[in-house]
């Protein structure tokens, strides 16, 4: 069985590690998940995140907790490959009423909703995590 959608894996790999209270997991490699989590980590959802380069590079996500129970509630994707979801910058959700946080793939790279509501550009939208 092959990997169809990498981001949706990641995202997965996410929600279960935390379900099942683990430190830390560790999944494939790419550009695209290393921004996705720099931007969680400056978010504050996880810990940190560390790129291993053994035969194959994997990154190690390190988990972050806040009295027992994941920082991270939901984390889903929004975009699919099958249904791409692009919007203007007037157009971009707000997730939890702004409490979370959306991210966004844009010409100036992975970024947060805030962050390109400020640039006044749009994109296509990644995930949402609340």
């Amino acid at each position: 069985m092959s990997i169809h959608d990498p981001i949706s894996n990641m995202l997965t790999s996410i929600r279960n590690g935390q379900k099942s209270n683990k430190i830390f997991i560790k999944i494939p490699y790419s550009k695209l998940k290393k921004n996705i989590l720099k931007i969680m980590q400056e978010e504050g959802y996880i810990e940190n995140f560390l790129i291993t380069s053994m035969i194959k590079k994997e990154i190690q996500i390190y988990f972050k907790y806040f009295q027992g129970k994941p920082v991270i509630e939901k984390i889903y994707r929004l975009s699919k490959p099958s249904l791409r979801k692009y919007n203007k910058r007037k157009s971009i959700p707000y997730s939890l009423e702004g409490l979370g946080v959306v991210i966004l793939t844009t010409s100036q790279g992975v970024m947060t909703d805030r962050k390109a509501r400020i640039l006044g550009i749009g994109g296509e939208l990644l995930c949402a995590i609340e």
